[in-house]
């Protein structure tokens, strides 16, 4: 039985971030010391992005609402709402985006109506509401009321694979289950101003963004394109990094911890972490890292891209698809793997079985990955990338993970 990810679609909030523009507001914020200004600039400059996009649209810099929340475009000041009033906006804009990516999901699906979905997983760590999103795409998408939902919550930027790893065993248990995966983040939400380290790195860094994909096993669909078999599943711990990386809940939002030791803890245990995943094949274990195909790494930051392509010897066009979501798109947390494993799928296909080996890293410091193989008919032909910025980071700075 080949378990599949039939349709991989995304969404986008309207409003852009240009990162030269959110820098400058944020380093002119009263209150940040000289180094805090630093690193303000050197954080925002060194990130590898050029736009984000966000669900505040306070945050584009020029809107002009009568009782702001979290930009005063009158006075350029960042304001500091309360985690309440940042969760209610989740519960409101986090719901758009769930159901138009998983629409879009659904309608790209050859062969699947709302009527076939077995199971929902929806998947976030930016916020908490209840009847939750999996309630609401079930509603919005009129899918049968007796549909089996489940929601993975405050897991991080690795969570798309304990959904995808459920989904793979909902497949397996039932052959003629469809599993609707649907993730969405708004990471913008927690962004403020601060002179901390890792405050600063977090608003230099995270965005906003969904992506959906339809799972089954089923055998009797018609031919919808490039499609991607989910071979294999792994999670690591390493034996340390416990607090290096951390999502705690503050009263003026989320608040991330990233030490600044994360990257090289990633070069130190990377090999360890693919080790039990890529044992599951032998035609693949026995290959250089660089003869795989296709990798789709999480882009959580530019310094650990940078990690993985020297460690595992991996060219430069392999790490494009991470590198080109990264800067055109930003960090979205655990939705963004799937953006970069979807430009994958936009790559031309040459057929025969290409391999994708995919990794995400969070809280634990925790490591998953996935093995899998590209099938189906051509794909439409990726744009060729931009080089991306050449600035490095300074030794203090955290290293965006």
């Amino acid at each position: 039985m080949t378990v599949t990810l039939r349709s991989l679609e995304t969404a986008l909030p309207p409003t852009v971030l240009v990162q030269s523009e959110v820098r400058d507001a944020f380093a002119t914020q009263p209150g940040l010391t000289r180094l805090g200004e630093r690193l303000v600039r050197t954080c925002f400059n060194s990130a590898a992005i050029d736009t984000r996009r966000t669900a505040l649209t306070e945050l584009s810099l020029t809107d002009t609402s009568e009782h702001p929340l979290f930009y005063d475009a009158a006075s350029g000041l960042l304001l500091r709402p309360s985690t309440k009033t940042r969760n209610d906006i989740f519960a409101v804009e986090a719901t758009k985006l769930f159901i138009e990516a998983a629409a879009k999901a659904l309608d790209a699906c050859a062969g699947i109506t709302a009527a076939d979905i077995t199971h929902v997983i929806t998947v976030s760590c930016t916020g908490f509401f209840n009847p939750g999103p999996d309630y609401k795409v079930t509603r919005a998408l009129g899918l049968n009321p007796s549909v089996q939902r489940y929601h993975l919550g405050f897991m991080g930027c690795y969570a798309a694979f304990p959904a995808m790893r459920a989904a793979k065993s909902f497949c397996e248990a039932d052959p003629g289950a469809v599993v609707l995966v649907v993730s969405a983040e708004l990471c913008s939400l927690h962004v403020r101003t601060s002179n901390d380290p890792d405050a600063i790195m977090g608003s230099s860094l995270f965005a906003d963004g969904a992506a959906a994909a339809v799972i089954t096993a089923r055998e009797d669909l018609p031919d919808s394109g490039p499609a991607i078999a989910l071979d294999h599943f792994e999670t690591i711990l390493t034996p340390v990094g416990e607090e290096a990386m951390a999502w705690n809940i503050g009263d003026e939002g989320f608040e991330m911890v990233l030490g600044t030791y994360v990257p090289h803890i990633i070069d130190d245990h990377i090999i360890g972490a693919l080790k039990p995943l890529l044992a599951h094949d032998e035609a693949v274990s026995s290959r250089p890292y660089r003869e795989i195909e296709h990798w789709a790494i999480h882009p959580g930051g530019r310094s650990i891209l940078d990690k993985v392509e020297a460690k595992l010897d991996l060219t430069e066009q392999q790490l494009m698809p991470a590198r080109e979501t990264l800067r055109t798109v930003g960090n979205m947390s655990s939705a963004t793997v799937l953006f970069v494993l979807k430009s994958i799928l936009e790559q031309p296909f040459t057929g025969g079985n290409e391999r994708i080996c995919s990794m995400a890293f969070g809280p634990g410091l925790t490591v998953e990955t996935g093995l899998f193989t590209r099938v189906g008919g051509p794909a439409v032909a990726a744009v060729p990338a931009e080089q991306g910025a050449e600035d490095t980071v300074p030794a203090q700075i955290p290293a965006a993970v």
